[in-house]
């Protein structure tokens, strides 16, 4: 068991950190908005990390309390900025609000390019890595991850939960009773933002390296595929969607290295992540327009499990 955790424990911490970004890309989607901008707020919390580490605290003075104040600082800075971002650009909608949140992700990953604080093209490298083995990582994101998951389980069954929906279902209904949709599709932007940044200051110091790479177009995508084909109704969905998509890369490689796979098909599989995220997204919205998980299959799943367990003498 250990020697699994060993050999498989970058792409099962990176499985939890794709966890963690579709949910940052289904909090927007919970009030309605299609917002494509958590590539850029995970690659300003990565910045973040990895200024901080490598320019203001040398490698000697690190420690895991630093790292917690920038998931502190990551977390602020992300969620101003999601506040200032998301006052003008959430008055638009549907793929209007999507194409401006995509132009946010362009210009941070140009402004990355160009800036000397940011390495320009090069990055940042030898940034501080606060636990040993990749596999420690977990002590970090799975906590997150819970918390995370417990937070938004609790939102959904509350008014704010509530509202949310509302405002996904019908706008202009949700104001006509009252409901302020400009705040609290801002809220939900904003907490979006918020978790992409911390998720960027971890991958930053498991990653050892950042770079303008992490933030762009592709990323926008494959986090949107986390949510469309995991399910965009109940939070579950993001989480099963990250952990799968996260981890279909390695499956593909380990098909690419099937012996007697004729060339260009391993060709494929070895590079067509991109195709391949697209197809899913196209054959999940025609064959599964709600996800491989909804609400419906959570109930069915509840109820099947409590009466096994009333069941039981």
């Amino acid at each position: 068991m250990l020697q699994f955790f060993d050999s498989y424990g970058f792409l099962i911490v990176s499985m939890f950190l794709g966890a963690l970004l579709g949910l940052s890309v289904y909090l927007p989607l919970m009030a309605g908005q299609l917002s494509l901008a958590s590539p850029g707020f995970y690659a300003i919390g990565g910045y973040i990390a990895a200024i901080i580490s490598t320019q203001v605290f040398p490698a000697e003075r690190f420690s895991i309390w630093v790292l917690l104040a920038e998931i502190g600082l990551a977390a602020i800075a992300c969620g101003i900025l999601a506040i200032f971002l998301g006052l003008p650009v959430l008055r638009l909608r549907g793929i209007y609000l999507a194409i401006s949140t995509i132009a946010f992700v362009e210009i941070l990953r140009v402004f990355a390019l160009n800036l000397e604080i940011t390495g320009g093209a090069v990055g940042i490298f030898g940034i501080p890595q606060p636990f040993e083995t990749q596999i420690a990582y977990l002590w970090i994101v799975l906590p997150l991850l819970c918390l995370c998951m417990a937070l938004l389980y609790r939102i959904e069954v509350t008014e704010l939960g509530r509202i949310w929906r509302g405002i996904r279902e019908d706008e202009l209904a949700a104001g006509t009773m009252g409901i302020n949709s400009t705040y609290y599709k801002v809220l939900a932007f904003s907490l979006g933002g918020m978790l992409a940044g911390i998720a960027g200051v971890i991958s930053a110091h498991f990653l050892n390296t950042w770079n303008a790479r992490q933030g762009t177009f592709d990323a926008s995508i494959i986090y949107l595929a986390f949510v469309l084909a995991g399910g965009s109704r109940t939070f579950v969905g993001p989480v099963v969607g990250g952990m799968i998509l996260t981890a279909l890369p390695e499956v593909l490689r380990a098909i690419a290295g099937i012996n007697g796979l004729p060339k260009w098909l391993s060709q494929f599989f070895q590079d067509g992540r991109l195709i391949i995220f697209g197809i899913l997204i196209v054959v999940t919205t025609i064959y599964f327009p709600k996800g491989l998980i909804t609400p419906e299959l959570l109930k069915t799943l509840g109820k099947s499990i409590r009466t096994r367990v009333l069941a039981k003498p």
